[in-house]
């Protein structure tokens, strides 16, 4: 949909959702939860920054005339959400100690709250997805990486430097498989596509039978496929991710002691592949029974929109305070 087929002359809150390889925008009019306008642009162009990409994208959708409320930013990696600064971000290096959220607030005249990514999708899914109702809530993204976001009585957890959160990257196998990183055995490196993918390419490459082989660099998608069609090794590499992941999550729960655990991320959506044995190993593992009375483990509800909803949740709690 181009701009100029909508106007949003009403007031408006914009959430936006910034990645490595993409950004995207939405634009929320007061009283709805579902965007009158969507849009997104590649992060990076030739001769062109991100964040000169990142302001001419709010330009697009926020042109004069418009009622910009207030902005919401999901970003990767580190941040610092108090004074809106990302600290680094991985997949986008040229963004160190970059105050993002004065910029645009000096630009636009409207408050920027600044979130980081996975945080923020536990936000979505809370307010707006599988998560609604719920008080204590942890929710873990399993895609290229692993990250997650807790709400404990309502609040989301940040930490004393707005690090919290990082759910994928607590040693899960001491003396594991090196994770993106550089620390060895974090749930990250096992249970993320990329280690399941690994894991499968270092059994072939050891002669285990299987009809993966001769397939170059099997993705998860490929490798799901083939469990699903009865592949041992496949079908191995699933209960591996799972055992893993079961495992931290008993933990969380034990330290935490959420309702409701929700997967999200392209790994997730393999279902009953990776959730039974999380399910098995959770029962197996977890301290007392009792955690897991009244519990919930599911699927994510708003698949790659949870960090969009998740930066208008937060937006908007800063619009109500102005």
């Amino acid at each position: 949909m181009c701009r100029a087929c909508y106007n949003h002359r009403m007031p408006f809150t914009l959430a936006l959702d910034v990645g490595g390889t993409h950004m995207r925008a939405a634009v929320f009019p007061d009283g709805q939860d579902s965007p009158s306008y969507q849009t997104r642009i590649r992060t990076y162009a030739p001769g062109e920054n991100p964040m000169d990409r990142l302001m001419g994208l709010i330009r697009e959708v926020a042109s004069s005339g418009d009622q910009l409320r207030a902005v919401g930013i999901a970003v990767p990696g580190p941040i610092d959400p108090h004074r809106g600064m990302i600290v680094t971000a991985p997949n986008l290096p040229s963004w160190v100690e970059v105050p993002i959220a004065e910029h645009i607030t000096e630009e636009f005249g409207a408050p920027a709250l600044l979130g980081n990514d996975a945080n923020l999708a536990a936000v979505g899914e809370w307010r707006f997805g599988a998560g609604i109702g719920h008080h204590h809530l942890i929710y873990l993204t399993i895609s290229t990486g692993i990250g997650g976001g807790v709400i404990s009585n309502d609040q989301l957890l940040l930490g004393s430097q707005g690090f919290a959160g990082e759910l994928g990257h607590v040693t899960i196998l001491p003396k594991g498989p090196i994770c993106s990183c550089g620390q060895r055995g974090h749930l990250e490196a096992i249970s993320a596509g990329p280690g399941i993918s690994a894991y499968v390419v270092e059994q072939l490459n050891l002669g285990r039978p299987s009809s993966l082989q001769g397939t170059p660099k099997p993705d998860t998608k490929v490798i799901s496929q083939a469990a699903l069609a009865g592949d041992p090794l496949a079908k191995e590499a699933f209960d591996r991710a799972g055992y893993y992941l079961g495992l931290a999550i008993a933990n969380y729960l034990m330290i935490f002691n959420p309702s409701i655990v929700i997967l999200g991320g392209g790994v997730s959506q393999v279902g009953k592949l990776l959730l039974a044995p999380v399910r098995k190993v959770v029962k197996q593992t977890v301290l007392s029974e009792h955690y897991l009375q009244n519990l919930t483990i599911t699927q994510a509800a708003l698949g790659d929109d949870a960090g969009l909803y998740g930066a208008l949740a937060l937006a908007r709690g800063i619009a109500r305070d102005q």
